[in-house]
């Protein structure tokens, strides 16, 4: 294995530790995330949290003793910590899930949370949302329940481009509840494409006939269709 494959492999899976890590010790603060960017100067790692202030702790000692696990246990160097929220925690799948968990924990409810949370990941301009809850959720059978708002897409780029996908657990008596949030970001939104109504599309062609010359109505009618060009597009959707 060359070096430089040797090197990126080593950084994917010292960032892969440290995300594990601070979800499981900042589970409270609603972690969402980490970014570790490495220089000359030393190790930035920028931590986004729903609630920074359980992050850096008081008089910043929380965050004086993470940069000494990062640096001893991680083998990182030159650590500088920081911490924001993120821009947008509606639309972060691992903030809703963490949200989803705590609130199981403290007493709530599954399915009343999952449908206030679905409510407001869509008013925040989600194209799709899927919530999926498993476990002993009200009896000692365990099973599991879904639920889907909006458009929510599971094949193609798009998942990899524009679904974000978080897993949180949440320990009740009756054993370990999994919560599982996929979310279909704004960006994923594309036009609808309409569809004319088949007495629209036949005025169209008609038209065209007509005002094609003769004998060549029928193949102005297939150019327009199939080149898409203005004044005759016949659309479709989906």
């Amino acid at each position: 294995m060359s070096k430089i494959k040797s090197y990126f492999l080593r950084q994917g899976l010292t960032r892969v530790k440290v995300d594990e890590y601070l979800a499981q010790n900042f589970y409270t603060a609603g972690y969402a995330g980490v970014q570790i960017v490495q220089s000359g100067l030393g190790t930035r790692v920028h931590i986004f949290a729903e609630r920074p202030a359980l992050v850096i702790g008081r008089r910043g000692a929380t965050i004086r003793k993470l940069q000494a696990v990062l640096e001893k246990v991680f083998g990182l160097e030159g650590v500088q910590v920081t911490v924001s929220q993120p821009d947008n925690m509606e639309l972060n799948a691992r903030v809703q899930a963490f949200r989803i968990a705590r609130a199981l924990e403290m007493g709530y409810h599954f399915r009343r949370v999952a449908m206030a949370t679905m409510r407001r990941i869509m008013e925040a301009g989600a194209v799709g949302v899927e919530i999926v809850i498993s476990g002993k959720l009200s009896r000692e059978r365990a099973r599991f329940e879904k639920l889907q708002a909006g458009k929510v897409i599971k094949t193609g780029n798009v998942v990899d481009v524009y679904t974000d996908r978080a897993i949180a657990y949440a320990k009740l008596p009756l054993g370990i509840i999994g919560v599982e949030v996929r979310i279909i970001r704004p960006e994923a939104a594309r036009p609808d494409i309409l569809l004319r109504p088949d007495s629209e599309a036949a005025a169209i062609a008609a038209q065209l006939s007509e005002e094609a010359p003769e004998g060549q109505g029928e193949q102005r009618v297939k150019e327009i269709i199939e080149g898409g060009e203005e004044g005759g597009e016949v659309q479709a959707k989906s």
